[in-house]
């Protein structure tokens, strides 16, 4: 399998699924302005939605999206522990946080990345990330390590690669404790420094 990734954008999340699972697995840059990937190629091409994550599977066929692509990766591995059975409760909980996160965390931070948005909106946008964070707040504030409880799953390392975000934006997630201290707890991971280091996120 190869994963097409843009360093510390969603794509990083399955990149540290794959590690964590164990999964061997490559790994190739794109340069989502050109659209040319790091060995030159057109990555239109492989992916006409010009976009990352995007995972060429073992028999060639294109998977997007990357909550699709975590649980993709973590049924490859089940012993894991990334991703409890499928059309188990578990399972759907983690899908639920998998969505939440895909829509009120992911694109809620769009308007900030973006140079043509209006400082109004920008405050605005800042201000719904606010409560989402709060609602993570909530959620860590029994003392669990993940989201759904002490075991890590796709859903946690969707959520540490959004979070990360927050710092490049200018909004401090110290006035949210729990969840300051759930991106510090994941980025101590092993397989995500590993992940972090290959896309030039960490020195080596």
């Amino acid at each position: 399998m190869k994963l097409y990734y843009k360093a510390g954008a969603c794509s990083l999340s399955p990149h540290i699924v794959a590690l964590e699972a164990g999964l061997d697995i490559g790994i190739e840059a794109v340069d989502l302005k050109t659209k040319v990937t790091e060995t030159g190629a057109n990555f239109l091409e492989t992916n006409p939605k010009g976009s990352v994550p995007a995972l060429i599977l073992d028999d060639g066929s294109l998977l997007t999206e990357g909550a699709v692509i975590v649980q993709y990766l973590a049924d490859q591995a089940p012993a894991s522990g990334l991703i409890p059975a499928a059309g188990s409760g578990a399972r759907y909980k983690v899908q639920e946080w998998l969505n939440f996160i895909a829509t009120e965390l992911h694109k809620g931070f769009s308007p900030l990345f973006n140079p043509a948005t209006p400082d109004e909106v920008k405050a605005m946008a800042k201000q719904n990330l606010d409560r989402r964070f709060a609602h993570l707040e909530r959620t860590l504030a029994d003392g669990r390590s993940y989201l759904t409880g002490e075991t890590f799953t796709v859903a946690d390392a969707y959520a540490y690669v959004v979070l990360t975000w927050a710092a490049q934006v200018g909004i401090d997630l110290t006035t949210h404790p729990k969840v300051a201290a759930f991106v510090t707890r994941v980025g101590q991971r092993p397989k995500v420094q590993v992940a972090l280091k290959a896309e030039g996120l960490l020195a080596a």
